[in-house]
């Protein structure tokens, strides 16, 4: 039993008698948690459907719109809002209605935050500043919020001391529960709403309102899915579906991520966006702790580099010989770079809590913005109707204003004045008043015609409420337009990408199926609801971008990976265009090189420097103009698929892969002009040739603790003009720029160690330089004519392949003339002398501007790397070649 004293204020045992009153203990638990839990649900927890709010939250934003703190004006400290706040309309600890305020400006938890933060106010790892460090102003959307509050569009109730007045909700202009989400636990009950973006919701609430019967699929075509702050990827919808349709569902988000090669040596996985609500450092306590546990392998190392000016970025840095999508398949499963949301749509309606679906929010919100229109269009026809009182009195009196003087001056005091007036004019006490109040200055006959005209705009405008009070179409037409004026403002383009599942497995951008069925239903072109008016067909290439440059989902269109981390070491090919990019292949593509033709498909990218064979988890070398050779591996490398071709143009930069290495960083200038394997039982020597006419064969002598080293001593000025694996009886052939070839055999040319100079390879004249130096197998040195079943001719074997011009053109202007030669008409002469003629120089021409060495076909190709066409072979050793019709900038030189 519980026992109630009364009168305890003024008990006294010596003059009063004690009154209890006895009461059931179930009965007043019960009484008291219903009252707690009411006021929790009502006052605390849960916020309006309306305009979206929790209490604090309202009178935050409403008290901070009447302390004047608007966009334009300057911060003002969060202590000072709280205080005003706590004192006038929130009786509760400031730390409440601090952290109220806080979550308002955090554009990481809101979709369109309501206050302007200045100071730091937090971030997904770390609370804020206190109150007294930091300072806030209303952010331009909150002017929606409290769009119109002082035109009677809202009720007001009396504060906790009944000495001033707060809104029982705000006019809300745009649908803030739907676009900023909620959460919040109540006894029994909680809400956890999801953000959307603001463009598409206000579509979908533009179509109910033209609809009032569609249905949920018609109102998803332009509500897709919820839009989060932080960007992301959706996975699937159907969770979604359900929560819109019964007000409880969930869905589960990615983090965008992408692969890159941070340094030279390593691979990452780079995460720019993650899950709702998630925060870096407590992702990167995910991988540490899995990586300890072992449920987590392939991760050498896990960095935040997330600043406020560059966002999210946490590099995830992957061992060799580890597949990078198996990787993030794993981070997957065990770390917060996929998470769950569950949505719990439950807001107050009437002061009791619903949950409730998407449309059913939207027909609240809606109907809320037509009683703040039609409370509005009141106001203001009342406000309109009593100043044309007063004007059309002031107009009477104007019309013999001799008289209206006349009577005030005769009049004993004021009150007979206005008596008085109100006798001979017909008018009214009000309308005498404003007479009596008239300041000389607008007696004038300008003051006439404006209030003449005042008049008649009121008029018109009485006229115009008139028709929105008496016409729910009307009505209509100017709630949607004020929507749309929200838009206009403050909407911006969707962030988070959208996936539905297909029937493969696989995943598909929501854009595309959207963009189907609108097309048939005859839905607006903004199906998306990206700002600033873009269009349909913008929006879905924007969306197929985004994903299509994301790596978070591994193979989008089909089955997911298979989660196997480590890379099986197969043999594969390497293949290194001549315009420097670099990728690996199936081993297929060596015999796909060994077996074109003349009469092979052209394609762009497909003039190829250097093909080697590999294995995916061995390293190779490239080798620098600088003379040096720089290791890799081969798993860093793009995967592309064999073409009849062998396009490389799906491949990486090889120069970039020069950053970062031990010894140095590149030089100057530096490029990439070969690799080579580097399996450890690669005993062939590399001979290269330099600019002024040095040949060296390196005998592979290395360092075993450098990833880089120098393979050649180089004179000043001089560079690395080609290099490749030698033997003995290979084809050593220079091509100089005053238009002489000299081939001899590798043997003339001893074994170095990394640190030789080299030797002379080359005579060369005054002012000249080496062109091309080439290698040239001893199986592909004969000439050979083969005739097939078929009657036709195919040509096989080494050829010269020499462009003269004028050296004083500008790059790309002159297209020169090509001459093609087996290399077979060229006598072998000794190392180290001048050679023979390779081209005879025509008028204008006096330089060799291209030339290569090499097994047939030779392709060329032009700047953008378009294939070119090339002559016909001229067996005529010192010919003055064809004239091109387009400038070549690379050619094969394998």
């Amino acid at each position: 039993m519980a026992r109630k004293r009364t009168n305890a204020a003024t008990y006294d045992p010596r003059t009063i008698k004690e009154n209890i009153v006895d009461t059931p203990l179930n009965e007043e638990m019960s009484k008291s948690f219903l009252e707690y839990a009411y006021s929790v649900i009502y006052a605390r927890a849960l916020p309006d459907a309306r305009d979206g709010m929790k209490p604090v939250q309202r009178r935050i934003i409403y008290q901070m719109g009447q302390m004047g703190l608007s966009p334009d004006k300057p911060y003002m400290k969060s202590a000072r809002v709280v205080g005003e706040v706590m004192g006038k309309l929130h009786p509760h600890g400031d730390s409440a209605i601090y952290e109220a305020m806080v979550r308002l400006a955090q554009p990481f938890a809101m979709r369109l935050p309501l206050v302007d933060g200045h100071g730091n106010f937090g971030s997904l790892d770390d609370g804020p500043a206190a109150s007294r460090y930091t300072e806030a102003r209303l952010a331009p959307s909150a002017f929606g919020m409290n769009d119109s509050i002082g035109e009677e569009t809202v009720d007001f109730t009396p504060n906790y001391d009944n000495k001033l007045e707060e809104p029982t909700v705000l006019p809300a202009a745009f649908p803030n529960l739907l676009v900023n989400g909620a959460s919040g636990i109540a006894v029994g009950m909680a809400t956890n709403m999801v953000t959307h973006n603001l463009h598409e919701v206000v579509e979908g609430a533009k179509y109910l309102i033209r609809h009032p019967e569609a249905s949920l699929d018609d109102l998803m075509h332009y509500i897709p899915g919820p839009d989060l702050p932080g960007g992301g990827i959706i996975m699937g919808r159907s969770g979604i579906r359900e929560a819109y349709e019964t007000g409880r569902g969930s869905f589960t988000t990615r983090s965008q991520t992408h692969i890159e090669n941070v340094t030279a040596r390593k691979k990452a996985i780079v995460v720019t966006e993650l899950p709702y609500m998630v925060g870096p450092e407590k992702v990167l306590e995910r991988i540490s702790d899995g990586v300890k546990s072992k449920k987590l392998d392939g991760i050498s190392g896990a960095i935040d580099l997330t600043d406020r000016h560059n966002g999210t970025r946490i590099v995830i840095e992957i061992k060799t010989g580890f597949d990078p999508q198996a990787v993030l398949t794993q981070l997957f499963k065990y770390t917060p770079l996929q998470d769950n949301f569950t949505i719990n749509n439950v807001a107050l309606v009437n002061g009791r809590p619903h949950t409730m679906g998407l449309k059913e929010l939207l027909e609240v919100w809606i109907e809320h913005r037509r009683n703040v229109i039609r409370n509005r269009s009141i106001y203001r026809k009342r406000k309109a109707q009593e100043r044309l009182h007063l004007v059309e009195g002031l107009l009477l009196a104007l019309i013999d204003i001799d008289e209206v003087i006349e009577v005030i001056r005769s009049s004993d005091d004021a009150d007979s004045a206005k008596t008085r007036l109100m006798a001979v004019f017909d008018l009214d006490e009000v309308q005498a008043q404003y007479i009596l109040d008239l300041r000389l200055r607008r007696l004038t006959r300008m003051s006439r015609m404006e209030l003449e005209s005042e008049r008649d705009d009121l008029k018109r405008r009485i006229e115009e409420l008139n028709e929105i009070l008496g016409s729910a179409e009307i009505l209509d037409n100017v709630v949607i337009q004020t929507m749309d004026e929200a838009v206009a403002q403050w909407a911006d383009p969707r962030r988070t990408i959208l996936l539905d599942e297909n029937e493969e497995g696989g995943y598909v951008p929501v854009a595309a199926a959207i963009s189907q069925a609108s097309s048939s239903a005859g839905a607006p072109a903004t199906v998306l609801g990206v700002g600033g008016g873009t269009s349909s067909a913008q929006t879905l290439a924007a969306v197929n971008a985004q994903v299509e440059a994301s790596s978070a989902l591994g193979s989008l269109r089909g089955p997911a990976s298979s989660g196997v981390l480590e890379l099986e070491d197969v043999p594969c090919t390497i293949v290194l265009s001549s315009s420097g990019l670099i990728a690996r292949m199936s081993e297929t593509a060596w015999d796909v090189y060994q077996s074109r033709s003349a009469t092979t498909p052209r394609t762009t990218g497909d003039t190829i420097a250097t093909i080697i064979k590999s294995s995916t988890r061995s390293t190779y070398g490239l080798i620098t103009s600088a003379g040096r050779l720089v290791t890799a591996h081969t798993s860093d490398l793009p995967q592309l698929s064999v073409s009849e071709s062998l396009n490389v143009s799906g491949g990486v930069q090889a120069d970039e892969l020069l950053v970062g290495t031990q010894s140095t960083d590149p030089i100057d200038g530096e490029h990439t002009i070969s690799v080579i394997a580097l399996s450890d039982d690669e005993t062939t020597t590399v001979a290269m040739g330099t600019r002024l006419g040095v040949v060296k064969r390196w005998n592979r002598e290395s360092p075993t603790t450098m990833d880089s080293w120098s393979i050649i001593d180089l004179k000043d000025n001089d560079s690395i003009i080609f290099a490749a694996p030698a033997l003995d009886e290979d084809r050593i052939v220079f091509v100089s720029s005053d238009a002489h070839l000299l081939t001899y055999e590798a043997s003339n040319v001893r074994p170095q160690g990394r640190n030789a100079g080299g030797m002379a390879g080359i005579k060369l004249s005054e002012n000249s330089t080496v062109v091309s130096f080439s290698v040239i197998p001893a199986g592909k040195l004969a000439w050979v004519y083969d005739d097939n079943d078929e009657g036709m001719t195919s040509q096989s074997g080494a050829v010269v392949l020499t462009i003269a011009g004028d050296a004083d053109a500008l790059p790309g202007t002159d297209t020169g003339s090509c001459k093609i030669t087996p290399l077979e008409q060229f006598p072998v002469k000794g190392r180290a002398t001048g050679g023979v003629r390779v081209q005879r120089f025509l008028r204008g021409q006096n330089t060799i501007i291209q030339a290569t060495a090499a097994a047939w076909p030779v392709y060329a190709a032009s700047d953008t790397q378009r294939p070119v066409d090339l002559p016909a072979i001229d067996m005529r050793r010192d010919g003055s070649g064809t004239e091109l019709s387009t400038s070549v900038e690379y050619l094969s030189r394998v």
